[in-house]
């Protein structure tokens, strides 16, 4: 009967975290897609656009949790002050934590972080 019950509530919690995390749905029914930081307000949307790898760099782009890198063209000046800023003002909270991201490739003309690839390591000796 207990584990039951422990079943019940652990998934029951575990189905209200997952939903808190769901992208709100627009005015047509389709999922929004989610974003790192907030874009309401005044705060703009990053140039993501690139044509060569070059043109990618990853900067902080912040989130409501502090710290959140990014892959974003060179030319693009985040503002992490504004989006805490901008957090702060409408309520929004995020998911703390982040991918750590080694370099940016541009894929289909946006700036993308590259993968990690797993290379098998050689035998020595």
């Amino acid at each position: 009967m207990r584990h039951r019950l422990f079943l019940l509530l652990s998934t029951t919690l575990l189905a209200l975290m997952l939903g808190a995390c769901a992208a709100p749905a627009t005015g047509d029914g389709a999922p929004q897609e989610a974003a790192s930081a907030p874009t309401a307000g005044s705060l703009p949307r990053l140039d993501d656009s690139c044509r060569v790898d070059s043109d990618c760099e990853v900067k902080n782009v912040g989130n409501c949790c502090g710290y959140f890198p990014a892959c974003v063209n060179t030319a693009a000046e985040p503002d992490p002050e504004a989006v805490m800023a901008e957090c702060a003002d409408s309520g929004m909270a995020s998911v703390c934590g982040f991918r750590e991201i080694q370099a940016c490739s541009c894929v289909s003309n946006r700036c993308e972080a590259v993968s990690p690839s797993i290379v098998p390591l050689e035998q020595q000796g």
